[in-house]
């Protein structure tokens, strides 16, 4: 007895998906340069004392960026800290870690691509970090 066997039926084709362009992403070095720009003007309005950039591109595994600033008191140190912190969490960078907000003598604010060391004066100098980083000194710049 023959039996007929059935043929499979055929998978329909897929159907071509319409697709929606592609966004690029933003190169990392523009959005590392957005951030620098954003923490130096914050910095800036807070009038912050003696602004130090600190291009580490390509020189530490650290970070891209280092920045060091002065307030005039524990006070000023603490709200350009506050500030800083706020306008980096509404730009969209993230929850930075911090260190040395209680007392405000020396805000450590990690961004993971920018460092900002924010000091009073007379810790500034005790500590004196800006020599540290110095050795490449054409990477070095005056923050304006």
């Amino acid at each position: 007895m023959k039996t007929a066997a059935k043929a499979a039926p055929k998978a329909a084709a897929p159907k071509a998906k319409a697709l929606a362009p592609k966004v690029k992403a933003p190169k990392v070095i523009d959005r590392i340069a957005a951030l620098e720009a954003l923490i130096l003007a914050r910095l800036d309005d807070d009038k912050a004392q003696d602004v130090v950039f600190i291009d580490l591109k390509g020189k530490s595994a650290v970070a891209d960026g280092l920045v060091v600033a002065s307030g005039r008191s524990h006070r000023h140190v603490g709200a350009m800290a506050d500030h800083l912190l706020r306008t980096l969490k509404e730009a969209g960078y993230g929850k930075c870690r911090v260190e040395g907000m209680p007392h405000a003598d020396w805000v450590l604010i990690d961004t993971g691509d920018v460092i900002v060391h924010l000091f009073r004066p007379e810790v500034r100098s005790f500590y004196n970090i800006e020599k540290i980083w110095a050795v490449d000194s054409p990477h070095r710049t005056q923050a304006v």
